[in-house]
């Protein structure tokens, strides 16, 4: 599936240290590749109207919207300093 990224998730990808960035570019690719992927355990965020939320680690979690069949990326952050 085609993959776009707002600005927010950019700037919050770019601020990582690199060894998350590796990780957050896996779960993309899962993503991809297979929407529902175990590890990732995606699932739409209660009371968002349609925003869903997949696993980084246990750790960080990656927001999106999708449309069709293409993903918009809204953010990546550690949920746990939430």
């Amino acid at each position: 599936m085609p993959t776009q990224f707002t600005e927010r998730f950019v700037k919050q990808y770019e601020r990582l240290p690199k060894a998350m960035q590796r990780k957050v570019d896996k779960a993309l690719r899962l993503l991809d590749a297979d929407f529902k992927h175990p590890g990732l355990r995606s699932h739409p965020v209660e009371g968002t109207g349609g925003i869903f939320e997949a696993y980084v680690d246990d750790k960080y979690r990656m927001t999106f919207d999708r449309y069709g069949d293409v993903f918009l990326m809204r953010n990546v952050d550690n949920m746990m300093s939430v």
